[in-house]
């Protein structure tokens, strides 16, 4: 379904403003001409072509390689708190160019500028966070139990980093990698989505601004992924590799990653369960799901995918929820009040017709919603189904877009089996007034995080990460810090007593 109300006539109307703020910031990097080997960078809310970055072969991302390596064998030998002062300094100009950051992700990604003002908060915590843990690498001293030796284990940094971050936080994604590599000692190859590789370049910038030497984070944009992951994972010198990405990509890369045993950080797909229990607060129960659901237009992996409401609850909590999705303005993320933005491209918009149109088509009711918009944009009206069957796909895939898909139930049993039934285990959500049941549920929840009475649980303190095919490793809190360091362990023999 298409519509074309002429109330959503200033769909693609961006603040110009605004917009002159993100084009000077790409005038600066010099993104802006383009070649024969380039890649074009558009905005999803227009579909106009804003900057043109390189595009770079295996024989220039092994360049990379070789001067992160360089770099890197200098950065590995700095004190800890010469790393801190550094990711301060990189921290502090990253917040000082809030405003360029925030306007080059709504320019690049689509997603509305008070949500890309919040990323740049969020992405740069890490980078605070990280200076933080940098002067705390780690390590141990302790008697042998028998007595006849002292045991000292250190942290050293693990080497090489490869870094390949997703288009829809394309700051957070960066920086969540690059900081705890820096602060362990690691140089740094970066790969970020050629959809949006603006900020990164931009942010790796500023890096280099505050004192970050100038070949140790590299950043490659190809067009050609497959042909990079296999050059760089193969290549002796790197050794390690964090991806956020689909669960298909990263099962590719794990096992190209597997010829060199390189240690491996997989953030991959989600499937998350939202649970509403009949006793939990209306109101924040219908901002939770807004937000878990709506930021980032739905783009996320911690995404709510599926929502499970209670039968006493849900008549009141579809409602509620219905008409916050009606009221949310969609239109440009430079323009004024806008709630939500496009989607990345206009694969997504076809994906989110086809979802709706398969779950209406097995029995749901759509309460709102549903449809695009005439734009040369990429819009989706944030769409609620309510009685969605377990057979749709829209209960089974990774949304990945702006639809709430309701499902009741009736215990809090069948509630957790449903939830736990998808072989994703990255988030999950509970919402109740009950202590001891948002414990128990939170427990028997097979993921790597939940959010208890809240629909953003993401913090750069805490670790993120999945189970089952979600993933491995961790990013975030003082775990973060760990997959990029090696554990060594000195046996200090005891002159024996007599």
């Amino acid at each position: 379904m298409t519509t074309s109300d002429p109330a959503l006539s200033d769909l693609i109307q961006a603040d110009p403003r605004k917009v002159a703020v993100a084009n000077e910031t790409i005038r600066l990097l010099g993104l802006s001409v383009q070649g024969e080997e380039t890649i074009s960078v558009s905005d999803p809310a227009t579909g106009r072509v804003i900057a043109h970055v390189p595009d770079l072969d295996a024989h220039g991302a092994l360049a990379a390689v070789d001067h992160a390596d360089t770099a890197g064998r200098a950065w590995a030998r700095t004190t800890p708190r010469q790393r801190a002062n550094v990711l301060f300094a990189w921290w502090e100009i990253l917040v000082a160019h809030t405003d360029e950051l925030a306007h080059l992700i709504t320019l690049e990604m689509g997603k509305p500028l008070a949500e890309a003002r919040a990323e740049v908060k969020y992405g740069s915590d890490f980078v605070r966070w990280y200076a933080e843990e940098a002067v705390r690498p780690g390590g141990n001293f302790r008697e042998a139990p028998d007595g006849g030796a002292q045991i000292l284990t250190r942290r050293s940094p693990v080497g090489l980093a490869v870094l390949i971050t997703p288009w829809n936080f394309p700051l957070a994604m960066a920086t969540r990698k690059i900081a705890p590599a820096l602060a362990a000692g690691c140089p740094a190859v970066i790969k970020p989505a050629i959809l949006t590789p603006l900020t990164t370049i931009y942010s790796v910038e500023l890096a280099r601004t505050a004192g970050v030497p100038d070949d140790l984070i590299q950043v490659v944009t190809t067009s050609d992924a497959a042909a990079f992951s296999a050059a760089v994972l193969r290549d002796s010198r790197v050794r390690k590799v964090s991806f956020t990405g689909s669960t298909q990509v990263g099962r590719t890369l794990l096992k190209i990653a597997s010829d060199q045993i390189l240690r491996s950080s997989m953030e991959l797909g989600g499937n998350a369960a939202l649970i509403v229990f009949d006793d939990a607060d209306l109101e924040r129960a219908v901002d939770g799901a807004f937000a878990a659901k709506m930021r980032n237009g739905g783009q996320s992996c911690i995404a709510a995918n599926r929502m499970y409401v209670q039968d006493g609850i849900a008549d009141a909590f579809v409602e509620a929820l219905s008409e916050r999705l009606a009221a949310a303005r969609v239109g440009h993320g430079l323009g004024d009040g806008t709630v939500l933005g496009p989607l990345i491209d206009i694969r997504a918009v076809a994906q989110m017709q086809a979802l709706t149109d398969d779950a209406v088509s097995k029995g749901a009711t759509l309460r709102t919603g549903g449809a695009t918009y005439d734009s040369d944009g990429y819009f989706f009206a944030p769409t609620l189904l309510d009685e969605v069957s377990a057979t749709a796909d829209v209960a089974k895939v990774e949304i990945f877009g702006p639809i709430a898909a309701i499902q009741r139930f009736v215990t809090e049993d069948e509630a957790v089996a449903r939830a736990n039934a998808t072989e994703f285990g990255l988030a999950g959500y509970v919402f109740t007034d009950s202590l001891d049941r948002a414990f128990n549920v939170a427990d028997k929840l097979e993921t790597g995080l939940v959010g208890i009475n809240q629909g953003v649980p993401s913090n750069a303190a805490a670790p993120f990460g999945g189970v089952k095919q979600s993933g491995l490793g961790r990013e975030g809190g003082a775990e973060g810090l760990e997959e990029y360091q090696n554990i060594r362990f000195y046996n200090i023999a005891r002159r024996p007593t007599h």
